[in-house]
C-alpha cells in the first residue's frame, strides 16, 4: 500500500495513469505528452511499475504500459475506512427516519391506522 501511495503522491505519474486510462501507450507516446524529459518520464513509469499500478510489454521495438487498478483496492478500503464521520451519519439518519415513523405511527392512533389498512384493503394484526 505504501508503494502505491508513494507513486500517485506525484502529479505526473497521476497524470501517466489518467493517460493510461483508456487505452495502453508506448513510453515514446506517453513521454509526447509532457513537457519533462524522456529520462524522467523513464524514471515514473519505473515508480509506477514497481507499485503494480501499471504492467509493460514489448511490442516489437516499443514498450508499451497499460493500467492495472487492482494495487489501488487495499488504498481505497484504507481511504474508506477513515471515513467513519460519514458511516455514522448514514446510522444517524436511518434512525431519525425510523423515529419519526415511529411518531408519525403513534399520533395517528389506531382507529385512523385501521381505517387506513382498511382503506388499503389491508389487516391490522393484533
Amino acid at each position: 500500500m505504501d508503494a502505491v501511495a508513494h507513486a500517485i503522491a506525484d502529479p505526473v505519474r497521476r497524470e501517466i495513469l489518467e493517460a493510461l486510462r483508456d487505452r495502453p501507450l508506448a513510453a515514446g507516446d506517453i513521454a509526447a505528452r509532457f513537457t519533462v524529459s524522456r529520462p524522467a518520464i523513464s524514471r515514473h513509469l519505473r515508480v509506477l511499475r514497481e507499485s503494480g499500478l501499471v504492467v509493460d510489454r514489448i511490442d516489437g521495438r516499443h514498450r508499451v504500459y497499460s493500467i492495472e487498478i487492482g494495487p489501488l483496492g487495499p488504498l481505497v478500503a484504507w481511504i474508506n475506512g477513515l471515513d467513519r464521520a460519514g458511516a455514522w451519519e448514514r446510522r444517524l439518519d436511518a434512525l431519525d427516519t425510523e423515529v419519526r415513523r415511529t411518531r408519525r405511527d403513534h399520533r395517528a392512533g389506531p382507529t385512523d391506522r385501521a381505517g387506513r389498512l382498511a382503506a388499503s384493503g389491508q389487516e391490522e394484526i393484533a
